[in-house]
């Protein structure tokens, strides 16, 4: 008989007792730092860190979240700081790279399926590819995952470490939405349906083929396709206003993109765009061209996006219905405020906190939880001052 799962509130005093066997690392909330912002003051609480490249953050029904760390762990964080060890039964991972663990996502049932699902590269003889893989999550005493089935693994020319995308999202119906790089040595296969690489696909939670996706029953094309033309996308999120599938994607030499996911659609890459080779080469035909979709926003220089939300808590009403979008080389926090598919403005926050910035969700409290990119990488939350 499968073990129940274990859902403890942070709250209660009994689950710190229950916690205290299976922590590595119990802290109390760190460093406390000020940043202005349109919103007023902001405090960035350290809740936990020495991390190793931290990349996913999903929270769960009781307020923990599970956290990646890209050299192939999963660990559960409380919103206290506490660190548990490394989760049993996380698939292998190609650490080689940019590869490695990458995204969490908890189902949309998970208080009652106890399902989640990892993203991460997989070797394969001499490269690597994405994988997709859904398990139970046993979060008690030991907690662990059970019942790991791998469920998509990407098909195409692999990589030598670069460029798998890998963010996930799911939609109301239970559908999840993967994001897959073109492997940085392959762009112009982000053009091609034969092959999964530069696109963004569609499949079920079992990882079969959804009725309803664009290109399912075209000779060489592969079934779970939903968008193509994709260089790294880095961000995936439904916009909750409309229900709109937004992502945010690497360029080269300028030329990251926002882009709203629209079914069937060609997004251009390498054909069009809004940057250049990194050693100065023209890569695009053109910026625009028939029958590929523009961008909703692109910045030149780069500041390679990564993680995005849609804000709708109570904490910053002001900022209610803005998206935000971490940033690596940029080391910043963008809000981008929106008036419905049109973006209208950009600020950029926490510029001095120096850090890469990987993954950006809101949590429970309303607050922004934000994963720094480094080998000692930190959870932070983002208030207001006042809380």
């Amino acid at each position: 008989m499968k073990a129940p799962i274990v859902w403890v509130s942070g709250t209660l005093s009994a689950s710190t007792a229950l916690l205290a066997s299976l922590l590595i690392v119990t802290a109390s909330r760190g460093e406390i730092t000020t940043y202005e912002s349109s919103a007023g003051p902001l405090t960035v609480q350290t809740v936990a860190q020495k991390l190793v490249h931290p990349w996913g953050l999903a929270f769960l029904p009781d307020g923990r979240m599970l956290v990646t760390e890209r050299p192939g762990r999963l660990r559960l964080v409380t919103p206290q700081g506490q660190v548990s060890k490394p989760l049993q039964g996380v698939p292998e991972v190609w650490a080689s790279g940019q590869g490695g663990l990458l995204d969490v996502a908890a189902d949309k049932d998970v208080a009652s399926n106890h399902t989640i699902y990892l993203c991460y590269a997989e070797r394969d003889g001499n490269g690597g590819r994405t994988a997709v893989a859904r398990a139970s999550l046993d979060a008690g005493q030991a907690p662990r995952l059970s019942d790991v089935k791998v469920i998509f693994h990407q098909q195409g020319p692999l990589s030598s470490g670069n460029h798998y995308g890998c963010r996930i999202a799911q939609g109301t119906d239970g559908n999840l939405f993967v994001t897959l790089g073109e492997h940085y040595a392959h762009r112009d296969q982000a053009q091609s349906l034969s092959n999964h690489l530069g696109k963004i696909v569609r499949i079920a939670p079992d990882g079969s083929v959804p009725d309803g996706n664009p290109f399912a029953g075209r000779d060489g094309a592969e079934p779970e396709l939903w968008s193509l033309g994709h260089r790294n996308p880095q961000g995936l999120a439904f916009n909750p206003a409309d229900g709109k599938l937004w992502e945010v994607e690497h360029g080269p030499r300028g030329g990251d993109e926002v882009n709203i996911i629209r079914k069937g659609e060609n997004y251009g890459w390498p054909v069009i765009g809004y940057g250049i080779d990194y050693n100065g080469a023209k890569i695009h035909e053109a910026t625009a061209k028939p029958g590929m979709q523009q961008p909703a926003k692109y910045w030149v220089p780069s500041i390679s996006p990564s993680g995005m939300a849609f804000y709708t808590g109570k904490l910053f009403p002001t900022w209610t219905g803005s998206l935000f979008v971490g940033a690596l080389s940029g080391q910043m926090l963008v809000r981008l405020s929106l008036d419905g598919d049109k973006i209208t403005g950009e600020e950029r926050l926490l510029q001095t906190l120096d850090e890469r910035i990987r993954d950006v969700r809101q949590g429970p409290d309303g607050a922004l939880w934000l994963l720094t990119d480094s080998d000692t990488g930190r959870l932070l939350r983002v208030a207001p001052a006042a809380n």
